[in-house]
C-alpha cells in the first residue's frame, strides 16, 4: 500500500503523455480531427499500451493521438490544467510535470514559446484550484538535433520564471548527451536544475555523460547503471537519485518483466530512487499502481518502498522551506 502518513510526490511525469481519453475525443470533435474511434472504449487500444512495445521510439509513437489534438494554446492550457487536477485526484501532494514545447507544438505549427506559456498558465491555474504544488521541467527533445534543440531551449528560457529544471529526452542511443553540452551550460547559467533521461535505452556511459558533460543532478530512469559497478558506487556516494518508472520500462521492452528490473539491486547498493508513472496516459496507470503493483513485483520490500517515498521529497527541485513544509504535511 501507499504509506499515507508520508507525503506523496511524483518527479517524472510527462504532461503530454498524461492526456485524458475523453479530452482527446472532445478536442478532436471540436476541431474536426479524425480519430480511429469516437468513444473512450474504442480509442483506448490506440493510445494505451497494455503489453510490451518494441522499443522506446515505438512507445513514443503512442503520443500521436495526444499531440494531434494540441491545436492551439487553449488546448495546451486545458491539458496542463487537467494534469494537475488528475494528480490531486491520485492523492499526490507535490508533482513535477515535464514537457517538450517543440514536440507539443509540431503537429499544428504552434510556436514553442506559446506552448510553454500556455502549459505554464494551465499548471498555475491547476495549483490554485487544487491546492497542490506543481513545478515544471522543460524538455529538450534530442532527436530533433542540436540546432533545433537550441531553438527549443530559447523558448524554454524565455519562460525561465515558470520552470525549475531542464531535461533531455528522446532517442538516447542515437543522440548522446555530449552533443548538448552547450545547451546545458546555458541551463546551469540560468540557475536551473538539470535532470537527464539516461541509462534507459542506452548503457551506463550515457549516465556518466549526463553527469559529467551536462551536470545532471538526477537521472531519468538510469537503471542500466547496474552494468557498471563504479557508476553504481558513484551514484550512491554522491546521492544522485534515479527517477524510476518500472511499468514504463516494461512497456518499452527495456526490461523483460518486473522481476528482471534492476532497481532492487541498485537499492541494495545504496542508490537513491523514487517511483514515478512516466506517461500514465499511455501506460494506463496511476502513481498508486507503481507503489502497490510495480514496486513489489520488482522485488522491493516495504522498507525500500517507504524509503522511495521519502527520497522523492529529498530529490524534488524545491526549496528547503518547501521540503520541510511537505514533510510536515
Amino acid at each position: 500500500m501507499i504509506y499515507k502518513h508520508l507525503p506523496l510526490c511524483e518527479l517524472h511525469r510527462h504532461l503530454d503523455g498524461s492526456i485524458r481519453l475523453q479530452t482527446i475525443l472532445e478536442l478532436a470533435d471540436e476541431h474536426g480531427i479524425p480519430l480511429p474511434a469516437d468513444t473512450v472504449e474504442g480509442l483506448a487500444p490506440h493510445v494505451h499500451v497494455d503489453e510490451s512495445a518494441p522499443g522506446l521510439m515505438a512507445f513514443i509513437e503512442r503520443f500521436d493521438h495526444m499531440t494531434a489534438v494540441l491545436v492551439d494554446a487553449d488546448a495546451c492550457r486545458r491539458v496542463a490544467y487537467e494534469n494537475v487536477v488528475d494528480a490531486r485526484n491520485e492523492g499526490i501532494d507535490y508533482i513535477e510535470l515535464r514537457y517538450s514545447p517543440w514536440f507539443m507544438a509540431e503537429s499544428h505549427g504552434l510556436h514553442p514559446a506559446e506552448v510553454m506559456e500556455a502549459c505554464a498558465d494551465g499548471v498555475r491555474a491547476g495549483e490554485r484550484d487544487t491546492g497542490i504544488k506543481a513545478n515544471i521541467i522543460g524538455i529538450l527533445s534530442r532527436h530533433y538535433g542540436v540546432e533545433t534543440c537550441m531553438k527549443e531551449l530559447n523558448a524554454i528560457l524565455a519562460h525561465r520564471d515558470h520552470i525549475v529544471a531542464v531535461d533531455l529526452a528522446g532517442d538516447e542511443a542515437n543522440f548522446p548527451a555530449h552533443l548538448f553540452i552547450e545547451h546545458f551550460r546555458r541551463v546551469r547559467d540560468a540557475g536551473l536544475h538539470v535532470t537527464i533521461h539516461a541509462g534507459e535505452a542506452d548503457g551506463p556511459e550515457s549516465v556518466w555523460s549526463a553527469i559529467r558533460d551536462l551536470g545532471a543532478e538526477r537521472i531519468g530512469h538510469g537503471f542500466r547503471s547496474i552494468e557498471d559497478s563504479a557508476l553504481v558506487d558513484y551514484l550512491a556516494r554522491h546521492q544522485i537519485g534515479l527517477e524510476c518508472c518500472p511499468t514504463s520500462n516494461l512497456h518499452i521492452s527495456a526490461v523483460a518483466n518486473y522481476a528482471s528490473h534492476p532497481i532492487r539491486q541498485l537499492a541494495d547498493r545504496g542508490v537513491r530512487f523514487c517511483l514515478n508513472t512516466d506517461d500514465p496516459g499511455i501506460s494506463n496507470i496511476d502513481i498508486a499502481h507503481e507503489y502497490e503493483v510495480a514496486a513489489p513485483a520488482v522485488g522491493l520490500d516495504a522498507d525500500q518502498i517507504r524509503e522511495a517515498q521519502r527520497a522523492a521529497i529529498d530529490m524534488a527541485f524545491i526549496s528547503e522551506e518547501e521540503r520541510q513544509r511537505l514533510r510536515g504535511a
